[in-house]
């Protein structure tokens, strides 16, 4: 059967000179193919296999030349190149991630909801709509809620698959591949979104893709800038609900500092991967909440906190300032904050002397609640720290949006103007 399959096939020399082996894909005695069928990856420029040995390279063993040394059948090959072509050139099942080409489908169809269509929209959300911003993330809850209540039956038994692939000069990379119950998949779906969710604002999406993840930790937010590999290992991360890598905060504060700029993202970002890792390696640390958190009385928390609010009695003293403390010392005062806080806090008096006695007494208050249990500005501040720095400025900056209290402040500062006229 082999040997009527390989007819007319130019790739093999003479059909009578094939050789059988155990193939490593099906574990029986066959034919084995000598030469893997090439592909081409989109983004690639040229054809490139899976399975492929240079000749005299170095890489033979026991004199075996070529595809030979990884054996694997006409037939298993045939099937699996087919396969392969067949979901790469399909628009569905397929994603691009920076230089990785994403691959996933189910090994049965789920009844009512498609789990392919979860993953393509957990890798890249649907533009968002002005008027209503989750729309689209209806089919992402509709699916894990109907993990957690048992109305997929076969959730359990029906696996899901993704194949993660990228070219390089000789052969196809395999970045990952996973393997994970349609259950579990959802599970860990849902505990990504958990750990990634964040205060936000009205018109932001309610979770945020792959693509908005992994490109706010690049330069210029350009997915070909985000570092090799890391693709693969935040997908790993969440499809078996492990830890983020640790290469994903230190980008994302990297970029922060080189921009000062905390938004939504990155804020998530450094939220998530501090919670993971706390869970396996310091279980009775306090989890980061998604919005302020007035109990947390971690002190570099809190120092972000104080951060923010410095910035917000500037912004309020000087409207229409071009730059504020941020653009000047943010680098300095989330690794090195006792050179730069006892400046700040200075610069803050002549500050409040502009503002009206309401809003003074206001920041006032905040201030003393942010500072009250912290005895002193720590010298230097490890990455992580770092994090917690900029997760509490940008809790504190969102409540400052968002605050009822803050409003009411405003509210009775600007009744209380109207009274003295």
């Amino acid at each position: 059967q082999e040997k009527e399959f390989l007819s007319g096939k130019n790739e093999e020399d003479d059909i009578n000179k094939l050789k059988e082996g155990v193939c490593l894909i099906t574990g029986e005695k066959k034919i084995i193919k000598r030469l893997n069928t090439e592909l081409r990856l989109p983004g690639s420029d040229k054809n490139v296999k899976i399975v492929a040995f240079q000749k005299n390279s170095g890489f033979d063993s026991y004199g075996k030349e070529q595809a030979y040394n990884a054996p694997i059948s006409i037939l298993a090959e045939n099937n699996y190149s087919a396969a392969l072509k067949h979901l790469i050139n399909l628009k569905t099942n397929k994603k691009i991630v920076s230089d990785t080409t994403i691959l996933f489908w189910s090994e049965k169809q789920v009844e009512g909801i498609n789990p392919e269509e979860v993953l393509s929209w957990v890798i890249a959300a649907q533009k968002v709509d002005e008027d209503n911003p989750d729309k689209g993330v209806d089919t992402i809850e509709k699916f894990i809620n109907s993990i957690f209540t048992g109305q997929l039956s076969s959730a359990r038994s029906n696996h899901f698959y993704v194949l993660g692939l990228s070219p390089n000069a000789a052969r196809i990379s395999v970045r990952f591949w996973k393997t994970p119950s349609v259950e579990d998949f959802g599970k860990n779906i849902k505990k990504h979104f958990d750990d990634f969710e964040i205060v936000h604002g009205p018109k932001e999406q309610k979770y945020l893709s792959l693509y908005q993840i992994l490109s706010s930790t690049a330069l210029q937010y350009k997915m070909e800038n985000v570092p090799p590999n890391l693709t693969g290992a935040v997908i790993e991360s969440i499809i078996d609900g492990t830890p983020y890598p640790s290469t994903l905060l230190h980008q994302c504060i990297r970029r922060i500092r080189a921009e000062q700029n905390v938004n939504r993202s990155r804020a998530a970002i450094l939220k998530a991967t501090l919670n993971r890792y706390n869970r396996i390696h310091k279980q009775n640390q306090k989890e980061i909440t998604m919005s302020l958190d007035l109990k947390n009385i971690n002190v570099v928390y809190r120092i972000g906190r104080l951060f923010a609010a410095l910035e917000k009695i500037q912004e309020e003293a000087n409207p229409g300032i071009n730059a504020t403390i941020r653009d000047r010392f943010y680098g300095s005062a989330s690794s090195s904050p006792i050179t730069v806080f006892p400046r700040l806090l200075s610069l803050k008096n002549s500050h409040l002397k502009k503002l009206s006695d309401g809003r003074k007494i206001y920041f006032e208050k905040l201030i003393g609640e942010i500072i009250n249990a912290m005895k002193s500005f720590p010298t230097n501040l490890t990455l992580n720290e770092q994090a917690n720095f900029a997760i509490g400025y940008y809790h504190q900056r969102q409540d400052f949006f968002t605050s009822n209290s803050d409003k009411k402040a405003k509210e009775a500062d600007n009744n209380n103007s109207s009274k003295g006229e």
